[in-house]
């Protein structure tokens, strides 16, 4: 069943664990489970940045390899920035998507949007080209940046070949064995580097709504 492009994206995301439930075996998708109330008991996320207080910048590249500057996106207006754990991960791609669809009017409020994860520059070029991104899509390798913005946490021992079972072999996509990985958060910040909107969740199914993003832009520039 398709998914309806008009849908919010948690409407998105419920139909897709609809149609997702019957297809994963019954014991791994407990083990996932069990990984994913671990992350989410942990607090993992509780000392990201939130609003008031000013975003890390960062250096980053793209996945064509060319740098990216936090400090130059603001030079040109507001920025939104989104953390997301890989190309392998359906509800990371739904969100990529819907913030794609409103990226003409993120821009014509004169922001900037950019998406982070710990994958290398040729797995966020995957990621973009199947995602159909027209935004960059930058490799925060190691996680540095993420670490910054008090979102990085390890899977378990155990839940590493549940995920590598389903198709997520983190060394593969992220080039290191750490097993590490972000929690999903989207910031908008001001062209000062305040942030104005922080959403952080540790349980990896919750997206921030694109509707939120544009209504914290125009809070930043109502009459744009």
């Amino acid at each position: 069943m398709a998914i309806a492009d008009t849908a919010t994206l948690a409407q998105q995301i419920e139909e897709f664990q609809q149609n997702m439930s019957s297809r994963t075996p019954s014991d791994v998708g407990a083990g996932l489970r069990a990984e994913a109330e671990r992350i989410i008991r942990s607090g993992i996320g509780a000392q990201a940045p939130m609003k008031g207080q000013r975003a890390p910048d960062f250096v980053l590249p793209d996945a064509l390899g060319e740098t990216v500057r936090l400090a130059d996106l603001r030079q040109r207006g507001p920025g939104v920035v989104t953390f997301y754990r890989g190309a392998w991960c359906p509800y990371c791609n739904l969100a990529l998507r819907a913030y794609q669809a409103v990226l003409p009017e993120i821009t014509a409020r004169g922001a900037t949007l950019v998406a982070i994860s710990p994958q290398t520059p040729d797995n966020s070029l995957t990621t973009a080209e199947k995602a159909g991104l027209t935004f960059p899509v930058l490799s925060d390798v190691g996680n540095r940046v993420a670490r910054r913005y008090g979102l990085v946490f390890a899977l378990s021992e155990a839940a590493r070949p549940l995920y590598t079972a389903v198709g997520s072999d983190l060394p593969a996509y992220n080039g290191d064995a750490l097993w590490e990985l972000p929690v999903p958060g989207t910031f908008v910040m001001a062209p000062d580097g305040t942030v104005r909107l922080a959403f952080v969740d540790p349980d990896y199914t919750h997206r921030l709504e694109p509707a939120a993003i544009l209504a914290a832009l125009r809070a930043l520039a109502p009459g744009h």
